[in-house]
């Protein structure tokens, strides 16, 4: 008597009740292969018994429209539609905790999982990606131009009324209390810390060699001639101040 042949993988199915056009099937493709082929896939799934374990513990599961076991359930059986479909709202919900991946008696991590989703996202410059970064614009500018995430001066009551009476803190001589820190670098309030020339130009490559850059021209092109105008100006100085330290030693 033979057996079946069975497998996890779901076939093409549709979305039977949805009104949008259906997504071309080689792009569902590429998406998914983006996701598995990352080093960190067969690290992060390794089957599922679909206990419920990750998200009976999961603290977005509790307020949002999102299940870590429905992704892991997803990339296990390879449903590409419902794959792409989650990629438009669901793992923007997940708050990158980990608890699931602490709780997973299979050793699963959807967390790690919905990394590898939102960064292919950003790769493939879909609008949810867009929609959830462009509030961030500034920090991302921050720190690409200088180094650090966020500064003194970006807090202000104007931004921050639901502190309260609390904000009046910050009414202080933000610049005077400044330079009374102990540490040099700390003596500025356009960012947390100063960083030298040298580590700029530094960190930009990094972010322009590992393909960061490449990714924040999908999602904000405005941004991204930004920090390129910003950074081809920090490199024109650091080559400046090279040929001057050249001229001193001759």
């Amino acid at each position: 008597m033979g057996h079946t042949s069975t497998s996890r993988v779901q076939s093409y199915i549709g979305d039977p009740v949805s009104d949008a056009p259906a997504v071309d099937r080689d792009m569902l493709e590429e998406v998914f292969q983006d996701i598995q082929a990352d080093i960190r896939y067969d690290h992060e799934l390794n089957g599922c018994l679909n206990c419920g374990i990750c998200t009976a513990t999961c603290p977005a599961a509790h307020y949002y429209d999102f299940s870590p076991r429905e992704i892991v359930q997803l990339l296990w059986t390879e449903n590409l539609e419902g794959i792409y479909d989650a990629m438009q709202e669901k793992i923007w919900a997940c708050a990158q905790c980990y608890t699931c991946a602490a709780r997973c008696p299979f050793g699963n991590s959807p967390g790690g999982l919905i990394m590898l989703m939102r960064e292919a996202a950003i790769k493939h410059g879909m609008q949810s990606a867009k929609d959830v970064l462009r509030p961030f614009s500034r920090v991302m500018l921050k720190l690409i131009s200088t180094g650090n995430q966020l500064a003194p001066d970006m807090i202000n009551p104007d931004h921050f009324a639901d502190w309260g009476p609390n904000i009046s803190k910050i009414d202080a001589p933000l610049k005077l209390l400044r330079k009374a820190v102990p540490v040099p670098t700390m003596h500025t309030t356009e960012t947390a810390w100063q960083v030298n020339l040298k580590t700029s130009v530094e960190l930009y490559t990094i972010w322009e060699m590992t393909g960061v850059l490449d990714q924040l021209e999908t999602i904000d092109e405005n941004l991204f001639d930004v920090i390129c105008d910003i950074m081809d100006e920090k490199r024109e100085d650091w080559d400046d101040w090279m040929d001057e330290q050249e001229d001193e030693d001759e």
